[in-house]
């Protein structure tokens, strides 16, 4: 795969030339590209991961299929031969690592739920109690087990890096009833992950997710 959005797809319109995945906009929906490409504080890797793109996507492709009772997504199909027409000719290139998607409105808050005591909460936690019902509990160490899952989200920033806020401050930002619903959603969300994760002898520490509005509304 080539590393830049312009030497893609002609029939579609690139979107988004960063370190993730290729976004072609076609108007009411959207073709993303998972490409082989790496990244470390921003910055692209000139080296990629063969066959990285291609498992990211079915790794997604699994979750979508078995959350949707829990919500709604965006996914159209994950078959190039259920692509439009004009985007037959790149069946090589999009085989495996692409989606065609719903166009959505996206809400600017990157929702993220932990159950363990690490990662980039690790210090929010012990010094703030961050995110629990109560202060943190007594002791915790370093991959322990939350008493129970956390809601910490951040701001989803288009230009530099995103912000760990509280709640509140998400409420502030999206309403009360969109933050709740949100939380709520987020939390169901990981709690089926973790269920599925135990089942294969995986441990799912922490995740985050994006949610949006179709032109609907919905």
């Amino acid at each position: 795969m080539p590393d830049d959005c312009s030497a893609h797809h002609q029939a579609a319109v690139p979107c988004s030339p960063w370190e993730g995945p290729d976004v072609y906009d076609l108007g009411k929906q959207l073709l993303i590209v998972a490409t082989d490409r790496i990244s470390a504080f921003d910055v692209v890797m000139n080296q990629g991961i063969p066959g990285k793109g291609r498992i990211l996507t079915q790794v997604a492709n699994f979750w979508f299929k078995a959350t949707q009772d829990i919500i709604p997504n965006h996914l159209i199909a994950t078959e190039v031969s259920e692509y439009p027409a004009n985007l037959q000719a790149h069946r090589e290139q999009l085989e495996g690592r692409s989606i065609l998607v719903r166009s959505t409105k996206v809400v600017p808050i990157e929702c993220v739920v932990r159950g363990y005591l690490a990662g980039s909460g690790l210090k929010g936690i012990r010094v703030r109690g961050y995110g629990l019902r109560h202060s943190a509990p007594p002791g915790l160490r370093l991959a322990d087990r939350l008493p129970e899952p956390i809601f910490t989200p951040s701001t989803k920033a288009e230009v530099g890096h995103d912000e760990n806020i509280d709640f509140d401050r998400m409420i502030t930002l999206v309403g009360r009833d969109l933050a709740t619903r949100l939380k709520a959603l987020s939390i169901a969300l990981y709690e089926r992950g973790v269920e599925r994760a135990k089942t294969r002898g995986i441990i799912l520490a922490d995740t985050k997710f994006e949610f949006g509005f179709l032109r609907t509304g919905s």
